[in-house]
């Protein structure tokens, strides 16, 4: 940074981080606490397995496709901060209200209204996060860290709500969300006014004038969107966790009390895959995603079994694939778009990430009411398809 960007952000740009690690391990704490028990909870209320598949399809999609809007909005407006606490606001409070809903219908809008706050404030963080990536601990490995502070917020959040279940039913464990969602907001704002321009800490380090590929006409590479291609045909085989809870409910392996627990395993793998795959990106480059593409496999393979030890193993197997796909595809975004265009990079690519996943999670949630075959090859076709356009996007790029 220079003297005048050195004034005017009093934290470095690794404290940066690890500071905005903390607002999101408080706010997953919230909204990862309750997409825990987010199947069970509607299935309290009458829901199918396909109907959960397409309300949390349907929550995944608006938190990604609406940042078609937010991103652009966030280049244009530079308005990084006024974004990002409009939509962590949103969340923080949509979740607790879930504890007073009392009808499907209720419950269906607070739970897509919650992923809507994402959609508002996650391109303008990723924004601000990407700058302050190589001034810090390395472009994979600074999305790793807070991703693997993410998570572990996500790993208590859980325990949380399932301590509450065990005490008063499930919508005590949505009320009780509301302290770290007070927490989280109260941090942010410290943080804020700590660091007012966080895009300062991308001077003399935006790596996206030497390493991002030439742009086309619209400012973003062919190599931009053949790696979207790639994304959105792995997580078309990729259904959101409440498909496999519901599983769990509904075939009774496991005890209501302990989803959430399985929910916190798979955010435990989640963390400590961020961080591997984090450090192996900053060393390999792309070839690090394949990674998770076998462990997405593996998922219906374990998860959707009558076998109670093969259901902890597909939850960590999630987590462990979710952990890549929230940090590490995240990092390769801002190496392919210049960092003038990364909010619209960060909005284009996640809504093709959230288009695919609504497909794909009711796509698994019909299948699984058919056969648990059927399900097994349809994830498998996705990812050797996404693997052969990862092995293209290689090929021009040279790796």
């Amino acid at each position: 940074m220079n003297a005048v960007s050195a004034h005017r952000n009093r934290l470095t740009a690794r404290q940066f981080v690890l500071a905005f690690g903390l607002v999101s391990m408080l706010a997953d704490m919230v909204y990862e606490g309750a997409r825990s028990v987010t199947g069970p909870y509607l299935a309290t209320f009458g829901a199918s397995a396909m109907t959960v598949g397409l309300i949390t399809g349907l929550g995944e999609a608006v938190a990604l496709v609406l940042r078609l809007a937010s991103g652009p909005l966030s280049d244009r407006t530079q308005r990084y901060w006024t974004l990002s606490i409009a939509g962590y606001a949103i969340t923080l409070v949509a979740v607790p209200v879930l504890a007073i809903a009392s009808t499907l219908a209720q419950a269906g809008a607070l739970v897509v209204g919650e992923r809507f706050g994402k959609a508002v404030r996650t391109p303008a963080r990723d924004t601000m996060l990407a700058a302050a990536s190589h001034a810090s601990f390395g472009r994979g490995l600074a999305f790793a860290v807070h991703e693997a502070m993410d998570q572990s917020g996500a790993f208590v959040g859980p325990l949380l709500v399932a301590g509450m279940i065990v005490l008063s039913g499930y919508r005590a464990g949505f009320a009780v969300l509301a302290v770290p969602g007070v927490l989280a907001l109260l941090t942010l704002i410290w943080l804020r006014r700590r660091v007012p321009t966080p895009v300062d800490y991308d001077a003399g380090h935006d790596a996206s004038a030497t390493s991002a590929p030439a742009a086309n006409a619209s400012g973003l590479s062919r190599a931009f969107w053949l790696y979207t291609a790639f994304t959105a045909v792995a997580m078309l085989g990729f259904s959101t966790f409440a498909v496999l809870a519901y599983h769990d409910q509904v075939a009774g392996v496991i005890a209501p009390a302990l989803i959430p627990v399985t929910y916190a395993v798979a955010m435990a793998a989640a963390a400590l895959a961020a961080l591997g795959s984090g450090w192996l990106y900053d060393r390999v480059g792309l070839r690090a995603l394949m990674v998770a593409l076998p462990l997405a496999g593996l998922v219906p393979m374990f998860a959707f079994t009558d076998f109670a030890p093969a259901i902890w193993i597909g939850a960590a197997l999630w987590g462990a694939a979710m952990g890549i796909h929230e940090s590490t595809l995240r990092a390769a975004v801002a190496d392919l778009a210049p960092s003038a265009r990364r909010g619209t990079a960060y909005g284009l690519f996640t809504a093709a990430y959230g288009i695919a996943w609504l497909g794909g999670s009711t796509i698994i949630g019909a299948l699984y009411g058919l056969s648990w075959v059927a399900v097994i090859a349809f994830v498998v076709a996705t990812q050797l398809a996404a693997f052969g356009l990862l092995l293209i996007l290689l090929r021009e790029r040279g790796g």
